[in-house]
């Protein structure tokens, strides 16, 4: 399969719910179809256009769908799992062709898979929300952006140390900042087929379920657990467990260790199989928000070591080191 192009991407067809769709006449039906493949719209204006027509519609029938009825960070937590699912689709081609890396001034490595996704998720991000600004692991100029306060946080491919070496744990993440805070976020896992999206609530779609059409119908909402008593389970760093985090998981007693890779650390807490993910070594604000936005809405918190809320947009786009928990908040 060739990469998208941004065009071809703006025609693609995505299935809506199709058990919405089956509820409206025929002659809605026909509306709606003919509006999502209208080339000169955006996917973002065409996802908002159908929630307006399709809960006109059925409001008319005295029926009225609550996945009909999405804020503003429900849709683009939903927006931002369109463009990262075609982004998987780019890095996914790039794997096929078994590139090779390059490697950065600060010696990461970086791959043709990071900078084709980056291209298309910033053509995807500039067409459908032109007024945000966007800072990208891969294009960032390193230039603060000191009176944004929404921006867009982007790494085109997290984990690309798994990615080299043939694993499956790297994902696509894609996040709005507001004020500080991840309030809409995606990540997807394309070589696990999964996404996760949290806005207002969190979900975990499986891909593969929807037969090359990409449905929200078949997505399950996912929520943080709460932590037991005893045999409590931290999901740690498979690339980078370094001594400090070894040692505060030993203080807090915790025995049952779960490797895992990329931004699916915190995907891993929000939906309840581990209880807290501790990271005591260096981050980019661009590798935690979309994982940051799931757990949150999932019900979970990301605080510093001092309890505080972890903050974004600071100069440097560095994180400090955190704590993604669960439930209770005791650990």
């Amino acid at each position: 399969m060739k990469p998208l192009t941004p065009q071809a991407s703006a025609n693609r067809n995505f299935a809506f719910d199709t058990r919405i769709l089956s509820s409206l006449a025929k002659r809605e039906q026909k509306f709606l179809h003919s509006m999502l493949f209208a080339p000169s719209k955006s996917d973002f204006q065409l996802f908002s256009a159908f929630n307006r027509r399709a809960t006109m519609v059925i409001r008319r029938n005295l029926y009225l769908s609550e996945e009909l009825n999405l804020d503003e960070f429900e849709r683009l937590a939903r927006l931002f799992g369109l463009i990262a699912v075609r982004a998987g689709e780019v890095v996914m081609d790039a794997r096929a062709d078994a590139c090779r890396p390059d490697f950065k001034a600060d010696g990461s490595p970086v791959t043709a898979a990071d900078l084709r996704a980056d291209d298309l998720i910033r053509s995807c991000l500039e067409r459908n929300l032109p007024d945000f600004p966007i800072v990208s692991e891969e294009s960032c100029s390193g230039v603060f952006l000191k009176t944004a306060e929404r921006f867009i946080l982007v790494d085109p491919l997290d984990g690309t140390k798994e990615f080299i070496q043939g694993r499956d744990e790297f994902t696509i993440n894609i996040a709005l900042i507001q004020a500080g805070s991840p309030v809409a976020g995606a990540v997807y896992a394309p070589a696990l087929h999964q996404l996760y999206m949290g806005g207002t609530n969190a979900y975990r779609l499986d891909i593969r379920a929807n037969e090359g059409a990409l449905s929200f119908s078949k997505m399950r909402p996912i929520e943080v657990r709460q932590a037991p008593s005893k045999g409590r389970r931290a999901v740690v760093s498979r690339s980078h467990l370094d001594g400090a985090t070894k040692a505060w998981v030993k203080r807090h007693g915790i025995t049952d260790l779960q490797p895992s890779g990329s931004s699916l650390k915190f995907c891993v807490v929000a939906e309840g199989e581990a209880d807290v993910y501790p990271r005591l070594a260096p981050t980019m604000e661009w590798d935690t928000a979309a994982g940051h936005a799931v757990l949150l809405a999932a019900g979970g918190t990301v605080t510093d070591l001092d309890g505080r809320p972890l903050r974004y947009g600071k100069p440097d786009y560095r994180s400090t080191d955190f704590v993604a928990r669960g439930a209770p908040r005791d650990l």
